[in-house]
């Protein structure tokens, strides 16, 4: 018999409580330095935005090169992982997707010009979708051998990430701290950050007490699950879930500051107020997943994201949408990390399901900020943010293809 490479070794027996619970603690930093390096740069693109001095089109164009890097990462990421392993994996794209929001931020603050920085972007994209697959094959594979639900959890230490990434921004506006020394920062943190986290993960091919690890896929089996439906149904659910976290996370803050009249680090401040609502809602949405299953919450999600929505939209004092931001927040919370338990529900073929599952999802954030920069210079930001509403409603309508595997109904 072939040896199977070392990331394929093992089950859950062979690991002590206290190393499931080291991998479990490893990647909530994982998690929580990718939403760290995501929001720095999210909560300076006002700032970006008048260094470059850029239109709202040129400046959809430019998070473009973000959005364009992630889909690339996104279409080779299942392969990867399945090559290397999800803890090699996680390391190395976190480190590049760091370099590229540095080597973003410097050029922004030293040469203003704008293809250098669409392509710091690019490769901070591509870093972060690789480890966006390869984290969330990490997770899936330690909830089951720990035997609970932890995935909201995951994603929320995601969100505290963007918390706190979104609070240094704002203060880095207030300071008037240079992009370049604010998000090169943030990169040195990633980067070191991840590399030790990684060193406390184990293999993604432990699945559980007592079951030995599944036979690796091949590359046409791993290409082959995007003839499942379900596959696709689910990735409708993740991209219009994502379209609404998206959008705020690309456009929240320049709408604020457009729409409603607020200043740049006002705009930055109400970004954080989207992602803090978003990690309640994922901490809290554990036992709501677990009391009433993934559809219903689904569904609920899609209705909550809508109202809040509208309300940012069509109500033009600044402390009502401040409300609105809040619902937004909390409807967008458990759309994504739901779509990835659903995709991972078979281990064998994890990997392959979560790369087409997320590479869907991504198309939200590829399509998105263009089309909404364009309908922004014609009709606004705020109206054009209603695009983001039908999306919203496909994610809903079409939540059942997520319901769990035992669910008898």
């Amino acid at each position: 018999m072939t040896e199977q490479p070392s990331h394929r070794r093992g089950s859950a027996g062979a690991l002590s409580r206290g190393q499931l619970t080291a991998w479990r603690n490893a990647l909530f930093v994982i998690f929580g330095l990718s939403g760290l390096g995501m929001a720095s740069w999210m909560a300076r693109v006002p700032a970006v935005r008048d260094v470059l001095g850029a239109s709202t089109a040129e400046m959809g164009w430019l998070i473009f090169g973000l959005s364009a890097g992630s889909i690339l990462g996104l279409t080779a990421s299942g392969h990867i992982v399945a090559t290397f392993g999800a803890r090699s994996t996680m390391a190395a794209a976190t480190a590049l997707g760091a370099a590229g929001l540095a080597l973003t931020g410097l050029v922004v603050t030293l040469t203003a010009n704008f293809w250098l920085a669409f392509a710091g972007l690019a490769i901070l994209g591509i870093g972060m979708a690789v480890c966006d697959v390869a984290m969330n094959v990490s997770g899936a594979a330690n909830e089951r051998a720990l035997g609970r639900t932890v995935m909201p959890i995951y994603h929320a230490f995601f969100s505290f990430g963007t918390m706190i990434g979104a609070a240094l921004g704002g203060l880095a506006e207030l300071a008037d701290l240079p992009l370049a020394t604010h998000v090169g920062s943030v990169a040195v943190v990633m980067a070191i950050g991840a590399v030790i986290a990684a060193r406390y993960a184990h293999s993604e091919h432990v699945i559980g007490p007592g079951q030995t690890a599944p036979p690796p896929t091949t590359w046409r089996e791993r290409l082959g699950v995007w003839r499942h439906s379900r596959t696709l149904l689910i990735g409708v659910i993740v991209l219009g879930m994502a379209f609404a976290e998206g959008s705020a996370n690309d456009w929240l803050a320049l709408a604020m500051v457009d729409g409603h009249g607020v200043d740049n680090a006002t705009g930055a401040f109400v970004f954080g107020v989207f992602v803090t609502a978003m990690t309640v809602g994922r901490i809290v949405g554990v036992k709501v997943l677990d009391r009433y299953g993934r559809v219903p919450v689904l569904r609920g999600s899609a209705v909550l994201a809508s109202v809040g929505l509208l309300i940012v939209i069509l109500v033009p004092n600044a402390w009502v949408a401040g409300f609105g931001v809040v619902l937004w927040g909390l409807g967008s919370a458990l759309g994504f990390p739901v779509g990835m338990s659903a995709a991972a529900d078979d281990p064998r073929t994890a990997a392959a399901t979560v790369s087409a599952v997320a590479t869907v999802g991504y198309c939200a954030f590829l399509v998105g900020p263009p089309v909404i920069g364009f309908l922004g210079e014609q009709v606004g930001l705020l109206s054009a943010l209603l695009v983001v509403l039908v999306l919203v409603a496909a994610a809903g309508a079409v939540a059942g293809a997520a319901r769990e595997p035992a669910d008898p109904r």
